[in-house]
């Protein structure tokens, strides 16, 4: 059985909490925050490196393809801008991954739990994607401002 991305990072969350909890009761919190994101950040590239696995040549097309699973469930609304050769330009319009780590108490964790992973992500999958984004829905904004670029 395959679970959606969503609740599959719900699961992780829970778990994450515990964890984060724990370990910033010992080291304090912002010790604890260096820690979890660096180890999200990890996970991300290991993720990313996956992803590419799948393909003989990475590509825009390939990843965008790919990023169909993190929509599954209504978890992500997005509107396309751009998509060609080297760019890939959408926006978020809803994320419900950041409804879910504020339900979850955890809106102050959630860009590292879930945000965090985009860059990372992108530089497992390919070193000449590059991502930049200036504003998140889980950082308040109305909407996350996703810009990929690869590098020829």
């Amino acid at each position: 059985m395959t679970i959606s991305v969503l609740e599959q990072r719900r699961i992780e969350a829970a778990f994450a909490k515990g964890i984060f909890e724990e370990m910033a009761a010992t080291l304090g919190e912002e010790q604890a925050t260096e820690i979890l994101s660096r180890a999200i950040v990890k996970l991300a590239r290991q993720a990313g490196a996956a992803i590419a696995a799948t393909t003989e040549q990475p590509s825009i097309q390939h990843f965008a393809d790919a990023m169909e699973r993190w929509k599954l469930d209504d978890a992500l609304r997005i509107e396309v801008l751009r998509q060609d050769e080297t760019h890939y330009d959408f926006n978020v319009t809803r994320c419900r991954y950041a409804e879910t780590y504020r339900e979850m108490g955890l809106g102050k964790l959630g860009a590292v739990l879930s945000c965090n992973r985009d860059g990372a992500l992108c530089e497992g999958y390919d070193p000449k994607l590059k991502l930049e984004r200036t504003q998140t829905i889980m950082g308040g904004a109305t909407h996350c401002n996703f810009r990929y670029t690869r590098e020829a």
